[in-house]
């Protein structure tokens, strides 16, 4: 299958469209997942196997576990003084919860039980869930022999980003992107009829909305959908992993980067300007800069990602 073919599978399968299809394979090889001619590859050897649905039921515990804890914590996000109000805030909780559901999930159809600790701490825009417990066929609930991070990013995320000592206080980090966009609270609030029921109905109580007007507003907001989540692959601390370890592009002037595999500091775009004999900007793929200067760093293409590699995590969980 081509490009065009895979994206109208993709669209009839996560009941979207054409375009957010199209854009979900942008990433996959912008990333280094796959190049356009092993695209049919990748769609059934990686994305289908690697992909789950939430359903209203996840949703809505996943979105109150997440308002149980908002009060408590940061708007801030990692590494910035960026204030979030508490409607993003949530919106930004509950797509992070999504993430650690549908890891849940994905171990779930291989036979392995877990369940979360949902902790609270600093906002960032990859939410870090561990597990707590976990239980295996034919055994007992029990601790994790590991500890995993379990971090979420929309469809558009090409970079496993883990700012600071993130990398450090878990033994392996899962990356998955999760589908929600920037309307799926609206899609759940319609759901439950908080509009309609609500909302709409003190517009046209208080005379600001006529019966048709109400009706008008009511059909334009996001229809609530199952939630799709792709488990894009995970990444282990050890044995370790090389300084700048990058690829890229080379321009007349720039340089982009497009994929980087391990640790990466404040001074190694510099080194890589020297190295490459660049004269204008060093800007990564997609992205352009991130806002810390320390931690880890993979592009998706650097992921473990087959079924060989999960087999081996379970075994270690």
């Amino acid at each position: 299958m081509n490009v065009d073919q895979i994206s109208s599978e993709i669209a009839k399968r996560l009941s979207t469209n054409e375009a957010e299809a199209l854009m979900i394979i942008a990433k996959a090889i912008a990333g280094g997942e796959s190049t356009e001619e092993n695209i049919s590859e990748w769609y059934e050897q990686r994305f289908l196997p690697n992909l789950v649905l939430i359903d209203e039921d996840g949703y809505s515990r996943m979105c109150i576990d997440a308002l149980k804890i908002l009060g408590s914590t940061a708007a801030t996000d990692y590494g910035s003084s960026r204030q979030r109000d508490m409607g993003q805030l949530w919106a930004d909780m509950t797509r992070g919860y999504l993430g650690e559901l549908a890891f849940q999930l994905f171990l779930k159809s291989k036979r392995v039980e877990i369940k979360l600790g949902h902790e609270k701490g600093k906002l960032s825009d990859y939410l870090v869930g561990d597990i707590k417990e976990v239980q295996k066929q034919g055994e007992d609930s029990r601790l994790p022999k590991l500890q995993i991070g379990i971090k979420a990013t929309k469809w558009n995320g090409i970079w496993f980003d883990l700012p600071g000592d993130q990398f450090n206080h878990s033994a392996a980090h899962t990356f998955i992107k999760v589908g929600t966009g920037r309307d799926h609270l609206f899609a759940f609030f319609k759901k439950i009829s908080v509009f309609k029921d609500k909302v709409l109905k003190v517009g046209q109580d208080i005379g600001l909305l006529t019966e048709d007007e109400s009706i008008n507003l009511y059909n334009q907001l996001p229809t609530f959908k199952p939630i799709p989540a792709y488990i894009s692959g995970f990444v282990l601390r050890e044995p370790g992993y090389p300084t700048n370890s990058y690829g890229g592009r080379k321009g007349r002037l720039h340089y982009k980067i497009t994929s980087w595999s391990g640790p990466i500091t404040a001074s190694d775009l510099q080194k890589i300007k020297e190295t490459e004999h660049v004269t204008g900007k060093i800007e990564f793929e997609g992205i352009g800069k991130f806002s810390h200067d320390r931690g880890y760093l993979f592009n998706t293409g650097s992921l473990l990602w087959k079924k060989e590699d999960w087999d081996n995590l379970i075994d270690r969980i």
